[in-house]
């Protein structure tokens, strides 16, 4: 039914896609850009790239790729694969006459058929539900026909939520949210359901594209009431030839238009930035940001500049034990700065707390420790966290309210070379007490050994992902072990019941796992028995090796692939049994990603994309 929706909001306009993006290329190049008028309600600018880049997946990509890391994409086909592109020096700008060539392009006579809804020539194909009685008899019915209009506003979003991109196009950046304006010539009913939506999560590209946004709100405050989200997360002040000090110096994105912003969104909910912005944010921003009350998730990627830290500091320092506690998503990954009393004020507030991202900080014991026993934490990153320690995370994680029965996913990799996290003893207090309703576990770099293999064994056989970088373990013995694979292909496994539910397992660094153990094993773990395991993280020699032996296979049953500093031995298709097809990967837990082995956390559930994309799966 929502099919047929679409079709008839968008054919009523006479357009498509293609079509709407040839209009708008050939409007006049020297035509003075206006800022458009509200009641046209399409002042926000986005890119267009139309330059697709193919992944190398030569194993001299991971050392010699310098693709910028604003450009990780997901692709859905089969686990790990993805594509990449090059920022845009392009953009879509909506000149002031934007709309009367619509309405002209569309047919459209009058332009008060886009505020008068009472001409509509949307019919229904059927009635059902569309029928009243007079209370008397069958014969009293009368019909009475259902429009797209007459639908509620709670199911118009729902429709409107799908066709944000332009589904028609093979790369969403093409042309972003081209059916959502063609909605906006509809009706005044699909008008006003259109714009909810195209406002609800804006999204910058560029510091020109917020001064679009702040000119708009400015003219019309009342649209800032339906912003929900403000994404910075594909922003970038570089590039183009220009240092990122005069990028910055231009009057767009600037500490004063960020004030006016989140002055006239009383309904934001999320608010997503990365290090392109720390300097940006300062006491003044940071103290607007966290006082709306609806706020329930901010990220701070990688802002660790000293304007930023200084100004972070004084916003919780100076604020009183009833303020900010709204905050339910905390994101601080690799804000290296941030001294160790800044965790210690802000998290004894965030009572509500359930997704938290800490990786890379100086978080200490008495910090964590101090999380209200009121929050609920499901999501929880302490990756390379030196300065909490092992006995202190195993306390939080097996007594504390707030982490001992909730946990969804949870990192604890370490950097063995530099600090290790658990020892052996705290491993085996943690793992018989990690809760059933865990799906992601990384402890890479702990000192894991083969006394650990049973209770990994009963973990496995709930959790999907499994991190065990540098474990002391071997592959024949100990890892099928973990995988419930038969010492060989001939015994039939002792205990079925434990069967492993494990799609991805990390296994790098560990030194018995190299190409020739891989193929030659006994029980190998790439034949179908260790289904439905979908993806191998190794090492680079490791992958190296596998790639050049492989690279004259055809339709290999698992593959090679890297992005960054990462990469994968992947199953393909063709490994599959031909009565099992491959995951998509979509989990409600992974929060909108698709790939395995995420960084990162996501303080939303969006594509993975940007910045953001860059440190889920291009970091090591």
């Amino acid at each position: 039914m929502a099919g047929t929706i679409l079709h008839r909001i968008l054919s009523k306009t006479k357009m498509s896609p293609s079509s709407d993006r040839s209009t708008i290329e050939q409007q006049s190049p020297n035509m003075k850009q206006q800022p458009i008028p509200i009641s046209r309600k399409l002042s926000i600018e986005e890119p267009v790239d139309t330059r697709k880049k193919s992944v190398d997946q030569s194993p001299r990509s991971m050392n010699h790729r310098k693709s910028s890391y604003a450009s990780v994409r997901e692709e859905s086909e089969f686990p790990q694969s993805f594509r990449t592109r090059r920022p845009s020096r392009d953009s879509v700008d909506l000149p002031a006459d934007f709309l009367p060539r619509r309405l002209e392009s569309a047919r459209i006579e009058d332009e008060e058929a886009v505020l008068d809804d009472s001409g509509s020539d949307l019919t229904p194909t059927e009635s059902y539900g569309s029928t009243y009685t007079d209370g008397t008899s069958e014969e009293g019915l009368k019909e009475h026909p259902t429009t797209i209009e007459d639908l509620p506003d709670e199911i118009l979003d729902q429709i409107f939520d799908k066709i944000q991109l332009d589904v028609s196009s093979h790369d969403n950046y093409l042309r972003p949210q081209a059916d959502l304006f063609s909605s906006l010539l509809v009706s005044k009913a699909v008008h006003n359901a259109a714009l909810r939506v195209l406002y609800k999560n804006v999204l910058i590209y560029r510091s020109k594209t917020f001064h679009k946004l702040v000119t708009t709100l400015e003219e019309d405050p009342l649209l800032g009431r339906l912003i929900q989200t403000l994404d910075f997360s594909h922003y970038s002040n570089m590039g183009y030839g220009r240092s990122r000090g005069q990028t910055s110096g231009t009057p767009y994105l600037t500490k004063e238009n960020l004030k006016v912003v989140l002055g006239n969104t009383s309904g934001l909910k999320a608010f997503l930035v990365h290090e392109h912005l720390d300097d940006e944010l300062d006491q003044g921003v940071l103290s607007s940001l966290f006082s709306i009350p609806t706020l329930r998730a901010v990220d701070f990627t990688s802002c660790s500049s000293g304007l930023f830290v200084d100004a972070f500091t004084k916003v919780w320092a100076n604020a009183h034990s009833a303020q900010y506690t709204q905050i339910r998503r905390l994101c601080l990954h690799e804000c290296t700065t941030l001294k160790p009393g800044v965790f210690e004020a802000i998290l004894p507030r965030l009572g509500q707390l359930t997704h938290l991202d800490l990786a890379h900080t100086q978080v200490n014991d008495t910090a964590l420790l101090s999380i209200p026993a009121t929050a609920r934490l499901t999501h929880l990153n302490l990756e390379r966290c030196t300065q909490i320690t092992g006995s202190a995370v195993v306390r939080f994680l097996t007594q504390h309210p707030a982490a001992s029965d909730s946990m969804v996913w949870l990192s604890l990799n370490a950097d063995a070379s530099r600090y290790r996290l658990l020892s052996a003893e705290d491993l085996d207090t943690l793992l018989p007490a990690l809760p059933f309703s865990l799906r992601a576990l990384n402890i890479g770099g702990s000192r894991i050994t083969s006394q650990h293999v049973p209770a990994l064994r009963l973990l496995a056989t709930h959790l999907e992902e499994l991190g065990l970088k540098g474990a002391k373990l071997s592959l024949s013995g100990d890892i099928t072990q973990i995988l419930s694979l038969p010492p060989d292909r001939n015994t039939k496994l002792e205990k079925p019941h434990l069967k492993t539910s494990l799609r991805y397992i990390d296994l790098t660094d560990i030194t018995s796992v190299t190409q020739m153990s891989l193929s030659y094993s006994p029980i190998s773990i790439k034949d179908t028995h260790s289904l439905p395991l979908e993806v191998i993280e190794l090492g680079g020699p490791v992958l190296t090796e596998i790639a050049r032996r492989n690279k004259n296979v055809k339709n290999p049953d698992w593959t090679v692939k890297e992005l960054g500093r990462r990469g994968w031995y992947v199953r393909t298709p063709e490994g599959f049994p031909s009565n099992t097809q491959p995951d998509d990967g979509h989990r409600a837990w992974k929060m909108g990603a698709r790939w395995w082995g995420m960084r990162k956390l996501p303080m939303v559930e969006q594509e993975v994309g940007g910045v953001y994309g860059y440190f889920m799966f291009k970091r090591n």
